[in-house]
């Protein structure tokens, strides 16, 4: 057995204090129920329900890693990896389930879709595995395999197949290029704006949810607009530094 598996002595505390702690882990692989529901969902065709689950799987997400700080769960159960468990889920809910969606929907080329899919599931096992994944200064290393959030965006915009083809390709090659993506909670650049149109963009998603998808330019431009402040911000400010350097 590898060493870094061998159990590990839990420090001595109250039962209720370890139960406590470890209800977090529970909280935590909650996730992956969520997005057993999202996948059912999406087997039915139901997209924005499908969506809806995979939000919830988001909230999660957000939580349990304070929550885990405030219990003190790295110290109280230490033979359980939180860092592992938080891997897995976020494999499920954000490669496996949209990769699915993706490619069982019809938004792209009959003839490429598989392939895609299988390229989606492969690229993020290898991104979650890469050590790398973020640098020091909390931003992503490469597309972070966010396709829950691509998915969205392709049911949202509903390009030619064709071009939904191209684009998956493009994020599957973007997962292995270099370049910085924020994290919207973690990245301290920013933060207040950052929070802001988080804010927003949750509203604008809720709202393109309840309508199916069926929503006017205002509120499509709104999330493509917060989208590419995520996805550009890092490399519109190092440009600008360069040139007034």
């Amino acid at each position: 057995m590898d060493e870094s598996n061998q159990p590990v002595s839990t420090p001595r505390a109250s039962p209720g204090t370890l139960a406590a702690a470890f209800s977090v882990h529970i909280f935590t692989a909650m996730g992956a129920g969520i997005g057993l529901l999202a996948m059912l969902e999406a087997v039915r065709e139901h997209w924005a329900a499908m969506f809806a689950w995979l939000g919830l799987a988001l909230v999660v997400d957000a939580l349990d890693g304070p929550i885990a700080r405030r219990f003190d769960v790295v110290r109280l159960q230490p033979n359980w990896s939180g860092e592992v468990l938080d891997l897995v889920v976020d494999f499920v809910t954000y490669v496996f389930v949209p990769a699915y969606a993706i490619t069982a929907s019809g938004l792209l080329l009959p003839v490429m879709a598989p392939l895609l899919g299988a390229g989606i599931v492969v690229s993020g096992a290898l991104y979650f595995a890469d050590r790398r994944m973020k640098t020091d200064d909390n931003h992503f290393r490469g597309f972070p395999a966010l396709w829950n959030a691509a998915a969205f965006y392709l049911f949202l915009l509903h390009p030619r197949p064709w071009l939904a083809s191209l684009m998956v390709a493009l994020l599957i090659v973007l997962t292995f290029v270099p370049f910085n993506v924020m994290h919207p909670v973690r990245v301290v650049r920013l933060r207040g704006l950052t929070f802001s149109l988080m804010g927003i963009w949750a509203v604008l998603a809720i709202l393109a949810l309840a309508r199916d998808f069926d929503v006017g330019a205002p509120v499509t431009i709104g999330l493509c607009a917060i989208a590419l402040y995520v996805v550009a911000s890092d490399a519109a400010i190092r440009i600008v530094r360069f040139f007034r350097a």
